[in-house]
């Protein structure tokens, strides 16, 4: 990667212009908007395991645009160097669904293009159209779910304003737009119906503080940042209305891998009676595993918890347990919004019933 620019002019995470890629570091945020060109696909896959670019969505759009700088750099493709590049962006993380979903698309692209004879620099330009298609249908699914979600709360809260509460972040960070859960939030906040906004901060990346932190003030929404050690007191004290968060990987029978701390929060959430909703696209979905205990947990290193921008904060030796996922069990779930309607993780079928509609 290149070394990075500053950007002030866009809040955009991805920026696909002139044949090059731009990605927002989000390991820079809040107090330096900074962006790094991406040049191949090692320095693509690296970019998504280092989380300059996160969130299921936009690590799915950022690999469909690394498999066309791939392909623009080769001379010839055959089947076997498509199929090597596209396990090598697989590789990169391997827990969020969306990457191998569209990484597999982009295979199916660049096979296809082999098979109808198009060159190297004709199944580029298809990528391209692909990626660019994506994050414009994104925004598209996206609302549908923001409405879903707002008519789900006047249903079952009220109309009136309210105060919700999410988990890690998943803005226009995350998705490229308007986002899932965060964008739910967003959405009922342009139609006035949000009174305070409750961020976790997230462990271990602290995606809250930083990210949805930075979404919330720059729409102006009402918030609190609070540590996941907080959740039962904030729930308890009927602080919450609704708790909306993102998904990573959904499985056939809906147990939802999200940033972890999220099945801490929806164990609560279940205590104290809130009701407790998982938005993603169907991209997230993954109706060939058919429970949690299918889904691999991405392992991240221990110095993210032991130490801060390089500065260590334990003791010298000490290590650390950083998963960074974990899988929020379906009964746990009020409900999972998509782009397809509402599912209801309690009846057997729901899930693959509305995903194959």
């Amino acid at each position: 990667m290149a070394k990075g620019r500053i950007m002030t002019d866009s809040y955009r995470p991805i920026i696909w212009k002139n044949h090059q890629l731009l990605l927002l570091d989000q390991r820079l945020l809040p107090h330096s908007e900074t962006f790094v060109e991406v040049s191949d696909l090692k320095g693509c896959a690296l970019a998504i395991k280092d989380m300059v670019v996160r969130g299921a969505p936009c690590i799915g759009f950022t690999a469909i645009y690394g498999m066309a700088l791939w392909v623009k750099s080769q001379k010839e493709l055959t089947e076997k160097s498509c199929r090597a590049a596209s396990d090598e962006m697989i590789d990169a993380r391997p827990t969020a669904v969306n990457l191998s979903f569209e990484v597999n698309r982009c295979y199916k692209i660049m096979t296809d293009g082999l098979k109808n004879k198009l060159s190297p620099e004709e199944i580029y330009l298809q990528l391209i159209a692909f990626g660019d298609q994506q994050i414009l249908e994104s925004h598209e699914k996206n609302t549908k779910m923001a409405n879903i979600g707002v008519a789900e709360l006047l249903k079952v809260v009220g109309d009136r304003k309210w105060n919700l509460m999410t988990h890690c972040n998943t803005g226009f960070l995350a998705c490229g737009s308007l986002g899932t859960a965060l964008g739910v939030i967003s959405h009922a906040h342009s139609q006035g119906r949000v009174s305070h906004v409750y961020a976790d901060e997230t462990r271990p990346y602290m995606q809250g503080t930083r990210l949805t932190a930075f979404e919330l003030s720059k729409e102006n929404i009402p918030y609190s940042i609070v540590v996941e050690g907080a959740a039962s007191y904030i729930l308890s004290h009927g602080k919450v209305d609704a708790i909306f968060v993102g998904a990573d990987r959904i499985a056939a029978n809906g147990d939802t891998a999200n940033k972890v701390g999220t099945a801490t929060l929806a164990i609560v959430a279940q205590y104290y009676k809130i009701p407790f909703y998982v938005v993603a696209p169907v991209s997230s979905f993954d109706i060939n595993t058919q429970n949690g205990k299918g889904i691999e947990i991405e392992m991240r290193a221990s110095s993210e918890i032991t130490e801060l921008k390089g500065i260590r904060l334990a003791p010298e030796g000490a290590q650390s347990v950083n998963p960074s996922f974990d899988v929020t069990a379906h009964e746990l779930i009020t409900g999972i919004i998509c782009e397809k309607g509402l599912i209801n993780p309690a009846i057997p079928g729901d899930v693959t019933r509305v995903v194959n509609s």
